[in-house]
This record gives C-alpha cells, sequence and structure tokens, in this order.
C-alpha cells in the first residue's frame, strides 16, 4: 500500500511538472529546428512579418535554469527583469517551434534593468534597451526543453518602442556578451559558454518585421549552474 502510495505520487509530481513545461531531468538534444517540424524560427510579431528567434538556452543546460523560475533568476544575472510594476503594453507574440504544440504565445518578455532588477525596466521603459520574448520548445514532437529568445534593442518611448537600426543583432550580440562566462544572482552562480550557428535563419531583410536585415545567426548558450 505503502508503495502504491509513493508511485501514484512520483507520478502525480511528473505529471504536474510536465504540465507547466518545467524540465525534471537533464535533456539529451540541444533543440531541435522548429523547420523539421512545420515550425519556424521567426515568431508571429506583425503576419506574414517575424523577428528572429536569435537565441537559444539549450536543453543541455542544468534543468533549473530552464524553468521559468530559474531562467527569471538566470536573465536577472544578465542584466534583465521582469516589465516596471508588472505593466505590458502590447500584443504577445506567438511561435510555432515545431514541437507539435502549434503556435503557441511568448511564455515571458523582459527587459534590460540597467543594474537594478526591481524598478531598472522602467528606466528601459523610458529611454529605450535590450529586451527579450521567450518561448519554450516541449511539445509531443520535439521536447528538447529548450528556451528560444526573440531578442532585440528596441527605441525609447517616444519612437514608440521600435527596433534600432540592426536591433536584433545588436540585441543578440549585447545580451550574449552579457552572459557568458561566470555570473551570479541571489546566491545562485551560473557558468555560460555560446555557439553560433548559421543555417536556422535567413539573412537579410525577407520577412523580418520592421524591414530590419538580420546576419542568420542564432547563437546557443548552455547555462550550468554551478
Amino acid at each position: 500500500m505503502r508503495f502504491s502510495l509513493k508511485v501514484s505520487l512520483v507520478a502525480l509530481s511528473w505529471y504536474a511538472a510536465s504540465v507547466h513545461g518545467q524540465p525534471l531531468e537533464k535533456r539529451a538534444v540541444a533543440f531541435f529546428n522548429p523547420a523539421a517540424g512545420g515550425g519556424s524560427m521567426l515568431d508571429s510579431a506583425a503576419p506574414p512579418l517575424g523577428e528572429p528567434l536569435n537565441v537559444i538556452v539549450s536543453g543541455l543546460s542544468s534543468p533549473a535554469v530552464l524553468t521559468d523560475d530559474g531562467f527569471l533568476n538566470f536573465a536577472k544575472a544578465i542584466g534583465f527583469s521582469t516589465e516596471c510594476l508588472g505593466i505590458h503594453l502590447g500584443d504577445p507574440q506567438s511561435a510555432n517551434l515545431g514541437d507539435g504544440h502549434g503556435s503557441v504565445n511568448q511564455t515571458i518578455e523582459l527587459r534590460q534593468d540597467f543594474g537594478d532588477p526591481d524598478l531598472g525596466t522602467c528606466l528601459e521603459s523610458l529611454i529605450g534597451g535590450n529586451h527579450l520574448r521567450v518561448f519554450r520548445q516541449n511539445g509531443p514532437l520535439a521536447n528538447s526543453g529548450a528556451l528560444f529568445l526573440a531578442v532585440s534593442k528596441e527605441e525609447d518611448v517616444e519612437e514608440g518602442h521600435t527596433i534600432v537600426p540592426d536591433g536584433y543583432d545588436i540585441g543578440r550580440d549585447q545580451l550574449v556578451s552579457s552572459a557568458v562566462g561566470t555570473t551570479s544572482f541571489d546566491g545562485v552562480t551560473y557558468s555560460t559558454t555560446a555557439q553560433n550557428i548559421t543555417g536556422l535563419l535567413p539573412v537579410g531583410s525577407t520577412g523580418i518585421n520592421h524591414g530590419i536585415a538580420i546576419d542568420g545567426i542564432v547563437t546557443l548558450l548552455t547555462v550550468t549552474i554551478q
């Protein structure tokens, strides 16, 4: 009876975590190419135009990093935080990561915090800066657990938060520069490596929101908790 109860509790815990998209153990692959499952490395920003998913947090990262709370803590370690006073303007964007879930809205949107994880994003909302949208690949056809990020640098509020010229590549490079190496937040220390990948995204401005050209590079980050 006790064994049966224990098995039931373990199964319930697994189900609850799966429903919330929380990885329970280290995955076997870094990510799956969304195109292989009918998805895209462009999100749906202003159909038919999209924004590039130009950074991937590898499914081979420490499992805790790939959870909602774990990624937020890592993001704070590299200079991003939740939106100013929890206020979000504009509709969420969606992406199809080819994992069997179809088009799914972003998990969260984070903004550059300028060194203050509590109120710094209010400054970003005023003067502009880097920001990112998170999408998780965890469907039945491609369950890597990887996090696909749409990163871009945007203008200030007077410019309506449009993307700066070359803002997708600039946003990606700034995030990667902040992440690589050793970082920490709230008692958790991270070691992050980066690998640039070509062939997943197009080169140029075709299909890209705002007509901003991209160099076609996706950076894969592997984040390990020390």
